[in-house]
């Protein structure tokens, strides 16, 4: 249940004025799109079967269920989380890159959670469905601050994928000892980061946001996904070591999930200064100090195979996973968001097309392989 001491704050109402296209946002899409497909092309190419362009490596794919909880403020009770109810979910940990690298090359990491059965108003291209995706990524806001910027970074992206993973290795590790000194005088690179230089530490300990904003309801937000049963925290900044372990994050997670459960509480951050929780600079972090995130669920995951041969030759080669996917009450908003759509859909189709199996949403998650 929601507690009441955690006061809500005044957010502010979305308009239309606070977005704003780019110039040339179209051909930054269209850029971006062949950049994408690029990096998917790639690895078709190298490796003989079809990946996702960026988070390609799977290291969980877990079933568990998502309650929404009693007592909501009207702000905070929109879209999904508007009724107190609970829904099946499907959550998959990943990796940024598009390769799949050995994971001693440590980059940021990504959870998709896809929540099925949820009804209402929805999205253009996702009608007819009952999915409510989120992507969200272990940093509260994105590397760059917009559609142009993203465009850049990505082709850097490209330009190494499926390139000496030796040196890979090695810059990953001369990049982490980088980042460890920063960390100590109390900074932190996402640029390090993304390139290699995130900390090899347990993925279950990390908390996850969606860096760039959404709709609730009739205001924007950005929402979080954070660990919060025992076991879970003592995981946090957990060093885990992956020397000679190539799937090391994925065997920390089976391994986990064989004789535990976990709880994550899902958390709202509504926007109630434009000018300080801007929708078009993903770089800028939304200050807590005027918007802290507020809890709006629970997302409960029993002891089970966290992985598996079976389950992931479903979730890989026929789910995918869009901020788009869902209902209008979570819009996607920025740039960022904007640009995502077309990128995602070339990626899921790219998959289907040289997989020969057809893409689907799923209705209920009855039928998924242990």
């Amino acid at each position: 249940m929601f507690n009441p001491a955690q006061v809500s704050p005044s957010p502010v109402l979305y308009e239309a004025r606070f977005e704003h296209l780019e110039d040339d946002e179209a051909d930054t899409t269209a850029s971006l799109v062949d950049a994408l497909r690029g990096i998917s092309e790639k690895t078709l190419a190298d490796g003989g079967q079809p990946l996702r362009s960026v988070h390609a490596k799977t290291h969980g794919l877990l079933r568990g269920e998502l309650r929404v909880l009693t007592g909501l403020p009207p702000a905070l009770a929109q879209g999904l989380f508007s009724t107190p109810m609970a829904f099946p979910i499907l959550m998959r940990l990943s990796t940024i890159p598009g390769d799949l690298l050995d994971d001693s090359v440590s980059t940021p990491r990504g959870m998709a959670i896809k929540v099925v059965g949820v009804e209402g108003a929805r999205l253009a291209g996702s009608e007819g469905e009952v999915t409510q995706d989120f992507v969200l990524v272990n940093g509260p806001s994105f590397a760059t601050a917009n559609a142009k910027s993203f465009l850049a970074s990505l082709k850097l992206l490209a330009s190494t994928t499926d390139k000496a993973p030796g040196l890979k290795k090695m810059f990953s590790a001369m990049a982490r000892g980088a980042e460890k000194v920063i960390e100590k005088v109390g900074g932190e690179s996402t640029t390090l980061k993304s390139m290699g230089g995130h900390p090899e530490t347990h993925i279950l300990g990390e908390s996850f946001y969606t860096q760039v904003p959404l709709l609730h309801g009739p205001y924007m937000a950005k929402l979080s996904v954070v660990p919060i049963s025992p076991g879970m925290l003592l995981l946090k900044n957990a060093a885990l070591d992956l020397r000679d372990k190539p799937n090391g994050l994925r065997d920390a997670v089976v391994d986990f999930f064989g004789s535990h459960s976990a709880e994550w509480e899902v958390r709202v951050q509504l926007c109630t200064d434009v000018n300080t929780m801007p929708l078009e600079d993903a770089s800028v972090v939304w200050p807590e100090d005027l918007s802290p995130y507020l809890p709006v669920a629970r997302i409960t995951v029993p002891p089970q195979a966290a992985w598996s041969e079976a389950r992931a030759e479903v979730v890989d080669s026929t789910y995918s996973f869009s901020p788009w996917h869902g209902l209008a009450a979570h819009r996607p908003l920025g740039s960022i968001m904007r640009v995502r759509k077309a990128a995602y859909e070339m990626s899921s189709q790219f998959r289907a097309q040289h997989s020969g199996k057809r893409l689907q949403e799923p209705r209920s998650l009855d039928d998924l392989p242990d």
